[in-house]
């Protein structure tokens, strides 16, 4: 598999924004951070260890991926097989309260023309099964680093892909966060991010 060629940049983290609330994500060129007190700066490698690949294997997939720490910014990657689950995720716990009052949340991200989605839980279950809350991130220019914010308001709930109703999303009980990549096509996959933020 080839990774994609990281051109030698200074990476400026900008701060990342409290925009106004609209009704999809959306794209921006720059933000700046106010609110809630949430941000992952994944130019520290202690944050990238906080993090966990999760597999389709836990359903008999046979899709890859790993994570690790590069210059400035986290690096996804890996190989998605239709045959079985067909997903690769990253997920981190988070402190309970941490994105009390949030409206939105905020990625500074480099990466591919595939699909992600961005996901959190809270301690909601249906059927004993843990609800996901999840909204796709836009598309942005491969190979670009871009500021991207999604409304929190956007987020829908399902169990392994598939909507359910469940409890209206209270980001005050947020205890996980997560990508994923279940875009149903076979292939290599990349994302980099170099932070995470609330507003």
């Amino acid at each position: 598999m080839k990774a994609h060629t990281i051109r030698t940049a200074t990476i400026v983290i900008i701060g990342l924004a409290c925009t106004a609330l609209v009704a999809g994500p959306t794209a921006s060129a720059q933000t700046s951070n106010q609110g809630c007190n949430m941000r992952l700066n994944m130019s520290d490698t202690s944050e990238v260890s906080q993090w966990q690949t999760v597999l389709d294997g836990v359903m008999g997939g046979r899709s890859t991926g790993a994570h690790f720490a590069e210059t400035g910014h986290m690096t996804f990657r890996g190989y998605i097989n239709t045959n079985g689950g067909g997903f690769s995720s990253l997920r981190r716990a988070v402190p309970s309260g941490a994105m009390m009052g949030a409206k939105s949340v905020q990625l500074r991200i480099r990466k591919d023309t595939r699909t992600y989605k961005m996901t959190f839980r809270t301690n909601e279950r249906i059927w004993g099964r843990p609800v996901s809350y999840q909204l796709n991130i836009p598309k942005t220019e491969a190979g670009v680093w871009t500021d991207v914010t999604l409304p929190l308001a956007g987020f829908r709930t399902s169990i392994f892909g598939r909507e359910v109703q469940a409890a209206k999303f209270d980001p005050a009980q947020i205890r996980e966060i997560g990508i994923i990549i279940a875009d149903g096509i076979d292939g290599p996959f990349q994302i980099d991010v170099a932070a995470i933020a609330c507003s």
